[in-house]
Parts: C-alpha cells; structure tokens; sequence
C-alpha cells in the first residue's frame, strides 16, 4: 500500500483519538494521556497506537488498562469520523521515549554540574 495513505491514515487516527480522550472518554482509571503517534499496517488491519501517560506505574497501567477496556468504544468512534471501508485493530502501546529524553537530560546536567564543581 502506498506510504502516503498509510501515514494520512494514522495521522488522521491520531488526531481523532486525541479528541476523544480528551473530551469523551468519562472512565477515571484514564488519567493525562497523549497520543503519539500512530503506526498503521499496510493493510490497515491494525494500528498501533503510543501512548505516553503522565503519572507513576501505578498509574500507566491503569490508564492502558482502561484504554484497552475502551478500546470497542474508540473503535466505533473513529470508524464514524474517519471514512475507511474497514477501522483498523487499535493496539495500544507506552510510548517512554519522552522518559528516556528527559533521563538523559537529567544525566547530562549532572555531568555539566560535576564539570563546573571541578573547574572551580
């Protein structure tokens, strides 16, 4: 399938998720979520969709939990906004590349901390 439509396809997925987290979904297990990205197979069977979730783990796990819980619900949702013969599987994954960044940062001051202590 062309690379085009399949990136249209889920960014057209993402931005519709993001709305209905945002103002539809009413479940409290699913707190400060943030879609993004999505991935959609080349035969648009299934989606795989990133989810970063602010909170500790207690609270990411129940966020996908709910997530995965609502996931009939959003299905139905973006099957009526977004027009495709066939609404593909949503297949929620933690996206901690925002985690990682921000380890790194924190690492990285520390070292230019370490190496201003050293100077003086």
């Amino acid at each position: 399938m062309n690379k085009t439509r399949m990136s249209r396809v889920g960014e057209e997925i993402k931005k519709e998720l993001s709305v209905l987290l945002q103002r539809e979904m009413k479940d409290p297990r699913i707190g400060f979520v943030t879609v993004t990205g999505v991935e959609v197979t080349s035969d648009l069977q299934q989606a795989k969709v990133f989810v970063s979730i602010f909170g500790n783990d207690e609270q990411r796990n129940a966020s996908l939990a709910g997530l995965q819980k609502a996931k009939g619900f959003l299905r139905s949702e973006i099957g009526k906004r977004v027009k495709l013969r066939h609404v593909p599987d949503l297949v929620f994954k933690l996206d901690e590349s925002i985690d990682y960044g921000n380890k790194i940062n924190t690492l990285l001051r520390e070292i230019s901390v370490e190496g201003e202590a050293k100077h003086d």
